[in-house]
């Protein structure tokens, strides 16, 4: 689906070869930068400009920063990563791929931009994030980040006592629902091409959620653009002010083909993610993969700490693969 771009000012891709190049500029890929700028390694951002949650108002679960807009955080984050060194460069990555390693045998990636610019760095950190794919009901995606949520902790308390429908996209949506029936009385779950047991409508009945069989044929907006019901196949509309969908995620893959990164699909057709180890770590030597690429489910709270924590044990490589080279050139000069 379509995203609003950000904008901004661009730093220079430097010539020489840098110690990190971080592929992402939301939270995960800045806090990163920013944990490797303050340990006085040299590190670039590379920012398509498209993040996730850019058609939200504001972010929220995230303690002190609950109900900063999105572009504000980033704005702030790219200074941060400024001050202390780092670059933030307002491209698309083309293409990433290993490299030649270095006279010492230390590992080289390339990284290659859409406009034919090229950098060189030691190690990489994906943070690429994910891509929301929504169910293909007619007029739901123009109003996806408002009158269209997918998570109770991101948006939740926003939509709370507003009658709410769940687009039923797998076994997902029903905890989905029971999740959302917390903030709200008035829940209507719309199964669609999903199937409801008998245990699971007793419990829906036993928290008065409204089961609907009838398969949903488009999404009704109002003159104004607000979103007030949905369209049955049959005619009905039934009036909901806000729809829940548990999207199908997938993490963004492209310019990464030719690191063949593993990757992984999670249960109930979720969605698809790169697999990862401790801090971030892959079975690719050099590569990290940090935030939503990875863990799916992480606010960007959560994807920020795995960005940092990405970082600093990137650092602690680089400080062995550092001590080991220095360790190789006195030997070679006694």
């Amino acid at each position: 689906m379509a995203e609003t771009a950000f904008t901004y000012p661009s730093d220079t891709v430097p010539d020489e070869t840098i110690d990190v190049v971080v592929i992402g500029g939301g939270a995960a890929g800045l806090n990163g930068a920013l944990t490797l700028a303050r340990s006085r390694r040299s590190v670039v951002v590379i920012d398509s400009g498209e993040p996730r949650n850019a058609p939200a108002e504001a972010m929220h679960g995230f303690l002190v920063l609950d109900g900063t807009p999105p572009a504000q955080l980033l704005e702030r984050g790219r200074q941060q990563v400024r001050h202390y060194g780092g670059r933030v460069v307002y491209a698309t990555v083309a293409s990433t791929a290993p490299a030649a390693p270095s006279a010492d045998g230390d590992l080289r990636f390339t990284a290659t931009l859409t406009d034919g610019r090229t950098l060189t760095a030691r190690r990489v950190l994906v943070a690429t994030g994910l891509r929301d794919v929504l169910p293909d009901v007619p007029g739901l995606a123009q109003h996806w980040g408002h009158g269209v949520v997918h998570c109770p902790y991101c948006h939740g308390w926003e939509v709370r006592d507003e009658p709410i429908g769940i687009i039923a996209t797998g076994p997902v949506s029903i905890h989905h629902a029971l999740l959302f029936r917390q903030l709200t009385d008035d829940l209507v779950y719309f199964t669609g091409d999903t199937d409801l047991d008998r245990d699971t409508r007793a419990r829906f009945a036993a928290r008065d959620i409204t089961v609907v069989d009838t398969p949903v044929a488009e999404v009704v907006t109002a003159a104004d653009g607000t979103l007030t019901g949905v369209r049955l196949t049959d005619g009905r509309v039934v009036a909901r002010r806000v729809l829940a969908v548990a999207t199908h995620m997938r993490a963004r893959t492209a310019g990464l083909e030719e690191l063949e990164l593993p990757m992984e699909d999670l249960p109930d057709n979720m969605g698809r993610r790169f697999s990862s180890g401790m801090a971030g770590a892959t079975d690719v030597p050099g590569v990290w993969v940090a935030g939503n690429a990875t863990d799916l489910a992480a606010q960007v709270g959560a994807s920020a700490a795995a960005g940092a924590l990405a970082g600093a044990h990137i650092n602690a490589m680089l400080a062995t693969a550092d001590t080991d080279a220095a360790l190789a050139a006195m030997r070679a000069t006694t």
